[in-house]
């Protein structure tokens, strides 16, 4: 997910139990030697848009060293069945009360201060269908309800997988369930008013306020999140606002001015969240054979974040 928090591994538990909650039947991930290129993982619009594509993107392993059967293809393409990394249940991290976060695979970013490296393609998660994420949902209805919980859908990139986000939150409102995205807003063209209308609040990750930093952290260009976030403060939608301070990297001042001036501009923000940069997801690009650019970087003083915080504090905006 495009933020901080470092998700690993669980063991299998007892069913029912918190830390049982983890998808079933994996697919076998090829080895990576490099970072791959955003277009080797679909297209801007999430998914690969034939089925051939998709096939290749997920690579011809199934759990059983066989092809993967048509009929999943077909299934993660229609959005019936998703990627999924990992979850979680977190209190006051991702969205109010406790929540369910449930991390996709899949994600057109390169963000250099990524902690979830493993989460980047599509192929590096596990085959579910949305069924089986609703059942679970539902497990932790009344834990919801009593703590103004829900339902938090992150990444990667959720809506790298947006028919199969559609179709969870379509079924976790059904329950009266709260439910949140956790996205970056690179493909919000793809969230329609039909699938935001099933969006309680939207956690709004802006990594840079200005082009060339952006493109520099990222490997994309910044104006299809302006473009979303427009869109959301035009919709009247809650937006809790993520900014990563990174030294060397997103911390000068007139990047956190201008992120800050982006953000106050959108009037439905409820808070923003100025999160310091740690390297504990270091040894996961190692493990992927991947390099590491932020080698040896230290985390960001508390003069400097607290700096930062009052930079936002200064738009008017409630900070955290």
């Amino acid at each position: 997910m495009p933020g901080t928090r470092t998700t690993h591994p669980r063991f299998t538990p007892s069913e029912g139990s918190v830390a049982a909650m983890r998808p079933t039947e994996p697919v076998r991930a090829a080895s990576v030697t490099e970072l791959p290129q955003p277009l080797r993982r679909g297209t801007a619009d999430g998914l690969p848009e034939t089925l051939g594509d998709l096939h290749r993107e997920l690579l011809p392993l199934d759990d059983d060293g066989r092809p993967l059967h048509h009929q999943k293809v077909q299934a993660l393409h229609a959005g019936l069945m998703g990627s999924i990394h990992s979850w979680e249940l977190v209190t006051a991290v991702d969205g109010p009360g406790t929540r369910m976060t449930l991390f996709l695979s899949g994600c057109p970013l390169q963000c250099q201060y990524c902690h979830n490296p493993d989460t980047m393609q599509l192929k590096n998660g596990t085959l579910q269908s949305v069924e089986e994420v609703l059942k679970r949902v539902m497990r932790y209805r009344k834990i919801f309800q009593a703590t103004g919980g829900g339902l938090t859908i992150s990444g990667g990139e959720p809506l790298f997988q947006h028919k199969f986000v559609r179709r969870i939150l379509r079924g976790a409102k059904e329950m009266g369930v709260h439910t949140a995205i956790d996205t970056s807003g690179f493909l919000g063209r793809v969230a329609d008013d039909e699938l935001l209308a099933d969006v309680d609040l939207v956690l709004l990750d802006v990594k840079s306020g200005d082009e060339a930093t952006y493109r520099e952290t990222t490997g994309r260009a910044l104006a299809p999140t302006l473009a979303f976030g427009d869109r959301l403060a035009e919709m009247g939608k809650p937006v809790w606002i993520r900014f990563v301070l990174v030294p060397g990297l997103t911390d000068a001042p007139e990047n956190v001015q201008a992120v800050a001036e982006i953000v106050a501009r959108w009037g439905s923000v409820q808070r923003v969240e100025v999160l310091p940069f740690h390297n504990m997801g270091e040894d996961k690009w190692n493990t992927l054979g991947l390099n590491y650019s932020l080698k040896g970087v230290q985390p960001p003083s508390l003069e400097s974040t607290e700096a930062a915080r009052e930079t936002f504090r200064a738009k008017g905006l409630t900070v955290y």
